[in-house]
């Protein structure tokens, strides 16, 4: 049983403290007070830790912003819409989150405020979409518009997944069949060699050499990959050295001007669905910002979003960088014109995304034969090496 301290009051105004049954919940420590005549004023929540380490995936975020939306909109309070889910949801962790969320409602916290804690979960945009809806008396439209994007937004990333998953799954099969052939097969026809006299030709003594590297130094491989890894993660902390990294990711050949069409795509959809609930045109392009994902592309509208501040329009704004597709341009200039960029803008964020489609499917329609092709290449070689001695033998005998 977990205690929790709460204060109350009574008719009038004494105030005392006392400890209750969280699992009970606040609204029946509201209705047990209020039989004998005390108002609950606070209740004084346990610390809940490092929420940072609170993990859930992106598709049970979807599905609670789906859930929500459509409850609230069928008329059902927003601490009754959190009950719900909270017993209906399988995730323990998730399950703590809304209870938690549930429990600052219930004691007056703004539905904002209740989702602050756990920004890292939901994202700065649907924190920043429940305080909009909430200001503005549209937190129904708010609702629906967060379930779509956080939708949207999961689809580009599996789309995106699945053009890097082909190579990187034919990186490793090459990798392990290679290793293989270094730890199992080379191992045997140097000893064969050894006990032949035969000269070994570079290739062969390199692939030795590598054999001889992985069976008796592995660990130390393995400590150098993972030493590696760590040390990059570490170095890229620095906003300086990840803006590089991130602005390589947008000019590297064959997936640039994929990474360039993801990172606008997520920097328009963002700023056009905050824009739909009434937020402030230089607050959805800051909130926007933040959210993008890559930090070449953070810079770059934090440029926009200061030559909108001086009096620029979005277009012209927009129209000085090159990252940005001339279609984006057009549907800024005319948004702005007839007073609808919101909208325009969001047909450009599903014309970028059709784009990305026909992109991922031209890349994996390319990359399959020649990642298979450099594949059979790589393994040919290796055993090419393998058996070198072994015809120069062969030629010997005759």
């Amino acid at each position: 049983m977990s205690l929790c301290r709460y204060t109350a009051k009574d008719t009038q105004g004494n105030t005392f403290t006392g400890t209750y049954d969280t699992s009970t919940g606040v609204s029946a420590l509201r209705s047990e007070l209020s039989k004998i005549g005390y108002r609950l004023v606070k209740v004084h929540k346990e610390d809940k830790g490092d929420t940072t380490k609170i993990k859930i995936k992106p598709k049970e975020i979807v599905a609670f912003a789906y859930m929500f939306a459509g409850m609230y909109q069928a008329g059902l309070t927003v601490i009754r819409c959190l009950e719900s889910m909270e017993e209906q949801t399988d995730n323990p962790a998730l399950k703590e989150v809304i209870s938690d969320i549930r429990e600052n409602v219930e004691t007056g916290s703004s539905l904002k405020k209740a989702f602050e804690p756990y920004e890292h979960i939901f994202s700065t945009f649907f924190v920043g979409m429940i305080e909009a809806g909430e200001t503005g008396g549209e937190l129904i439209k708010s609702l629906n518009l967060s379930a779509v994007y956080l939708e949207k937004r999961l689809e580009l990333r599996h789309k995106v997944m699945s053009a890097f998953a082909y190579p990187a799954v034919v990186c490793v099969v090459c990798l392990l069949v290679i290793s293989g052939l270094l730890v199992f097969v080379v191992p045997m026809f140097s000893k064969i060699y050894a006990r032949l006299h035969v000269p070994l030709p570079g290739p062969t003594q390199t692939l030795i050499f590598l054999s001889v590297m992985i069976r008796q130094y592995w660990y130390l491989i393995i400590g150098a990959v993972v030493g590696s890894i760590s040390l990059f993660k570490y170095l890229i902390k620095d906003p300086a050295r990840r803006a590089k990294v991130d602005a390589l990711k947008l000019q590297v050949p064959l997936f640039g001007r994929l990474n360039r069409l993801v990172a606008v795509s997520r920097f328009i959809r963002t700023f056009s669905t905050l824009m739909a609930v009434g937020v402030p045109i230089i607050e959805s392009m800051e909130v926007a910002r933040q959210v993008v994902g890559n930090q070449r592309m953070s810079d770059i509208a934090e440029t926009v979003r200061e030559s909108v501040r001086s009096g620029h329009t979005m277009a012209q704004a927009l129209k000085a960088h090159s990252i940005f597709p001339s279609v984006i341009i057009q549907m800024a200039d005319s948004g702005e014109e007839a007073g609808v960029l919101a909208e325009m803008m969001n047909k450009g964020a599903e014309f970028l995304d059709k784009d990305i489609d026909r992109i991922i499917d031209s890349l994996l329609v390319k990359l399959e034969p020649a990642l298979t092709l450099i594949m059979g290449s790589v393994v040919g070689l290796c055993l090419m090496a393998v058996y070198l001695p072994m015809f120069d033998y062969m030629n010997h005998l005759h």
